[in-house]
């Protein structure tokens, strides 16, 4: 609960089924259950708010400041692992600034960006909850546990490993905010579409980066006179080594906002210069 008017803050995943025509129940600690409604969800970032009605304030929870979060410091997660209604782990701030890809919806991933690693129990059950420090602040929003491959290469069954990561409440926020005002998101737009050199796509570049695939006419990266074929090698003086720095880009810039691509075509080095548009 984020706000006293009725705003919760959770996972995507958790109330995706809303979106195709299910409903939302929200059971309270005294037993009381009422009907939510989802205001908005954002399936690449993982967050959504859904509003209840009960016509008086409700208590919402202090918020923290998730920047402010130092490595081992104590932390404690609040859910329904599992089923078990009320349940409490206990743990540290094992790592901060993780960027994580996790399954979305469909064919789609998720990204939680700048995440918090804990060894607190993360579990089924705990997506959407709090992740609080020791004032009892909310620092976090809990969001997927990690589990230790099989020999298949597969997930094994189990429970938590001590690897959960948490979506900093400072990147929650904010895309709550622009949820409650706004129904959606928007995130930044590039146009284009690229592969790892390394997936055998373009293998005979020149460089290590990324091998443009495809690019949106029309689009940002067209207007700046990117084109299929090329080879993005920098992303704003990074080294291009994953897709998923684009997806990155998308979620920590604004529409508006300038990036610079080191870009090489036929051998030959040059910049680009790409005002970010709105996703369409």
């Amino acid at each position: 609960m984020i706000r006293a008017d009725g705003y919760i803050v959770t996972n995507n995943h958790v109330v995706a089924g809303a979106t195709t025509g299910g409903s939302i129940t929200v059971v309270f600690d005294n037993g009381t259950s009422v009907a939510a409604r989802l205001v908005g969800s954002d399936p690449l970032s993982d967050i959504a708010v859904v509003k209840v009605d009960t016509g008086r304030p409700l208590p919402p929870i202090p918020l923290g400041d998730s920047a402010r979060l130092r490595i081992g410091e104590p932390v404690v997660v609040l859910g329904a692992p599992l089923g078990l209604s009320s349940t409490v782990t206990a743990g540290i701030v094992s790592a901060l600034g993780r960027t994580i890809t996790v399954p979305g919806e469909g064919s789609a991933n998720a990204v939680l960006l700048d995440a918090i690693q804990t060894d607190a129990a993360i579990n089924p059950g705990n997506s959407g909850g709090a992740l609080v420090d020791c004032s009892g602040r909310l620092v976090g929003i809990p969001s997927a546990g990690a589990t230790v491959p099989s020999a298949s290469g597969q997930p094994s069954p189990g429970g938590d490993i001590g690897l959960g990561f948490a979506i900093p409440v400072d990147v929650a926020e904010s895309v709550a905010n622009e949820l409650i005002a706004t129904g959606k998101v928007t995130h930044a737009y590039l146009g284009l579409d690229a592969e790892p050199l390394s997936s055998g796509i373009g293998e005979r570049a020149p460089t290590p980066g990324l091998y443009v695939t495809a690019v949106s006419p029309g689009g940002p990266a067209a207007s700046a006179g990117i084109r299929a074929g090329d080879v993005v090698t920098t992303i704003d003086g990074r080294m291009a080594v994953s897709p998923g720095q684009l997806v990155e880009l998308s979620l920590r810039a604004k529409p508006g906002a300038k990036v610079t691509l080191g870009v090489n075509r036929a051998g030959r080095q040059a910049t680009a210069t790409v005002v970010l548009g709105a996703e369409p």
